[in-house]
């Protein structure tokens, strides 16, 4: 009986799930809800300055760092693959080169970009994806009213 699933409700919990693939039993619990439509938009909040290790030589040690976001510079015209890709699109023929059209991710990941107050070493900090994010928003408080 491979694969075999029973589906059981439970009094106590959301919903069980129990696996018997001819070993020990299984029990996976869920603790998720269906989000409501009204329910607001998480939005990841990050403080403008942060309290962390800096690696730069003079420092060492745990200092305050300015925390912005980090952006992509403008593409140069004159980068190799750049000239390349012109020089082969140049004249007639239509597109050269593939075009890519199957974009899985909904999100990027955000990449904080730390400048040490002291010493002003940079370093950069990846964080998990998110669909809204702020710098320096207003604190959430407990027990706020809802804003609509």
């Amino acid at each position: 009986m491979l694969g075999m699933l029973d589906i059981v409700a439970a009094m106590d919990q959301p919903f069980c799930v129990k696996f018997i693939a001819g070993g020990p039993l299984t029990t996976f619990t869920s603790n998720t809800t269906a989000s409501s439509p009204l329910a607001a938009p998480i939005t990841v909040n990050i403080p403008k300055t942060r309290n962390t290790y800096c690696k730069g030589k003079a420092c060492k040690k745990h200092t305050p760092h300015k925390v912005t976001q980090y952006k992509t510079g403008k593409a140069s015209l004159f980068a190799q693959g750049k000239r390349r890709y012109d020089r082969k699109q140049s004249g007639y023929g239509g597109q050269t080169k593939p075009v890519f059209h199957k974009k899985a991710k909904t999100t990027k990941k955000v990449v904080l970009r730390l400048e040490c107050t002291v010493c002003k070493y940079k370093m950069q900090m990846a964080l998990k994806r998110c669909k809204h994010f702020e710098l320096g928003g207003d604190k959430k408080t407990k027990g706020a009213a809802l804003v609509f």
